[in-house]
């Protein structure tokens, strides 16, 4: 049996993000996610995108109206290069970024150092659990929101065949340095995932 096929029959899509050959994780956000984010958060003043990719989510930001800077690490042709997000001294009013999966904690203690107003990341749901996030993050720093996607959101590999369903639940995680209130748990609505494709 072919092993990109579940047992069912149906194509099975990445389960597992992971690195590319060039060693980076890179799996470019699709547009419909971003724009669920832009939605339902404002965000004034500048955006960093800081792991800007191909430039997919901050392309999205651009046309909604936002002041984007794009960097990365890596070169993918978008953006500044070779930007360390974790050791870069810059600053600006908002971080939104598909952090890499390995060093999302590292973003989330960056981003708050870095970000004057909300830092944004989109996280596995399962970012949530940990004894050691618990102690790290969550005790100290929880976010302020968390916007659950109500559709599941499929990343594939640039220049992937985009096919079946993802596995994996994410949310927008938003710490918000204006709000002052408990964290609130929040639905994003249906319908994205449609208007995108």
């Amino acid at each position: 049996m072919d092993a990109r096929y579940n047992l069912n029959g149906g194509f099975k899509p990445t389960a597992k993000r992971s690195a590319d050959i060039d060693g980076p994780d890179f799996f470019p956000t699709p547009a419909w996610a971003t724009q669920a984010l832009v939605d339902v958060e404002v965000f004034k003043g500048e955006i960093w995108e800081c792991a800007c990719g191909n430039g997919a989510m901050s392309e999205v930001l651009k046309r909604t109206g936002c002041d984007v800077y794009s960097s990365d690490l890596y070169d993918r042709g978008y953006g500044d290069t070779g930007i360390d997000f974790l050791t870069a001294k810059r600053q600006s009013n908002n971080i939104i970024t598909n952090p890499p999966y390995n060093s999302a904690e590292g973003f989330v203690k960056a981003g708050l150092e870095k970000a004057g107003e909300k830092v944004a990341l989109l996280l596995r749901l399962a970012f949530l659990e940990g004894a050691g996030r618990n102690t790290s993050i969550f005790s100290k720093t929880p976010p302020s929101r968390v916007w659950v996607f109500s559709e599941r959101i499929t990343f594939y590999p640039l220049d992937a065949e985009i096919r079946g369903s993802g596995t994996t639940a994410y949310a927008w995680f938003i710490w918000d340095k204006a709000q002052t209130t408990a964290p609130e748990l929040k639905w994003l609505p249906l319908g994205y995932k449609k208007k995108f494709k």
